[in-house]
């Protein structure tokens, strides 16, 4: 493997990445709206939520990747000393790749199907000058095997059409990990593939972490993924965080209704037979329709005038400093909601 960028390192207890009070909007409209959260180094955190959240478009701006019609109105993203948010377009293209990857959404789509898979796995290094190319290319077959594909020299001959989605998905991950980034960001990469081959890619980040000390964040909306994975949780709902936690507390409690609410859906081996499946009344609020106060209210079996008409802010709690909860009345979620 080539070896990893050269970043000045910190103090042990300073977070690896950090993202302060982000906003992104859409033609004007506010999308995602004082994101903040904090990485350790080896650290997976996980960014959840209903599709259409802003998860995803918290991660572009990130890397800086927003579409034209969105743009990043403030906030502030820092990995170690680099402060990703203020670097011109040309130094954070450096970046990508190297200091900081992302695995994106739907494989298949993201990969260029007019390249040989060992090409585009090879050419972070090439276009970095981090690598010749016979360099790189030798590095591209090492790693190929090393996320799980059977013979590397015929699959990297071959283009993304060829193979199955599974084998695309490891594809993306050779090509995030090329580089050996600090911080892997990784968009849904479980997505439309089965049971068996999710495993598979959770094992194989797992392991890739383990083994190379990064930094993870996932953005998921299957909470079966993250009771796997993750260490900590951030909940997002309606472009805002609205509760953070380790995660075998979150499981445990719950200290926002959405939270809950989200928990409550998910099957479980002994629930009752022959009934359906728990629901979230009503529908995600429109970008051009936020509510004035809670964004979940009018789907809250909580709320009142407070809700309506205030926001609460996401704080620590007295009764859990380390829990972090956007809503009036965290305290009395898990005994309202049953």
């Amino acid at each position: 493997m080539i070896a990893s960028p050269n970043l000045s390192s910190v103090g042990a207890a300073a977070p690896l990445f950090e993202v302060e009070r982000l906003s992104v909007a859409i033609k004007g409209l506010s999308a995602v709206e004082d994101v903040s959260f904090a990485i350790n180094a080896g650290q997976t955190m996980a960014l959840v939520g209903e599709s259409g959240c802003g998860k995803s478009l918290t991660a572009l701006a990130i890397v800086g990747l927003l579409p034209d019609v969105a743009e990043r109105r403030h906030g502030t993203v820092r990995l170690m000393d680099h402060l990703l948010s203020e670097l011109a377009p040309e130094s954070l293209r450096a970046m990508r790749g190297t200091a900081v990857s992302m695995i994106f959404q739907e494989p298949a789509a993201s990969l260029n199907p007019l390249m040989r898979v060992g090409e585009q796995v090879a050419e972070t290094l090439v276009v970095h000058g981090r690598a010749t190319r016979p360099e790189a290319r030798a590095t591209a077959l090492g790693l190929l095997a090393a996320v799980g594909i059977p013979d590397p020299e015929i699959r990297a001959r071959q283009y993304p059409f060829e193979l199955s989605g599974g084998m695309c998905q490891r594809v993306m991950i050779a090509i995030a990990l090329v580089a050996q980034p600090k911080l892997l960001i990784a968009d849904e990469p479980t997505t439309a593939l089965d049971v068996t081959i999710q495993a598979q890619i959770l094992d194989l980040l797992r392991r890739l972490r383990a083994e190379h000390n990064t930094t993870l964040l996932l953005i998921t909306h299957d909470m079966g993924v993250v009771s796997d994975i993750a260490d900590k949780v951030c909940v997002m709902y309606a472009g805002r965080i609205v509760e953070e936690a380790d995660v075998e507390a979150l499981f445990e409690r719950q200290y926002h209704p959405y939270t809950r609410l989200l928990l409550r859906t998910i099957p479980t081996l002994d629930g009752r037979r022959k009934t359906l499946l728990p629901t979230i009344r009503g529908n995600v609020p429109d970008l051009a329709g936020w509510p004035k106060g809670c964004r979940f209210a009018p789907r809250c079996p909580l709320a009142d005038s407070r809700c309506a008409l205030d926001a609460p802010p996401l704080v620590a709690l007295d009764s859990d400093p380390q829990r972090k909860s956007a809503c009036w009345h965290a305290e009395k979620v898990m005994e309202r909601i049953r």
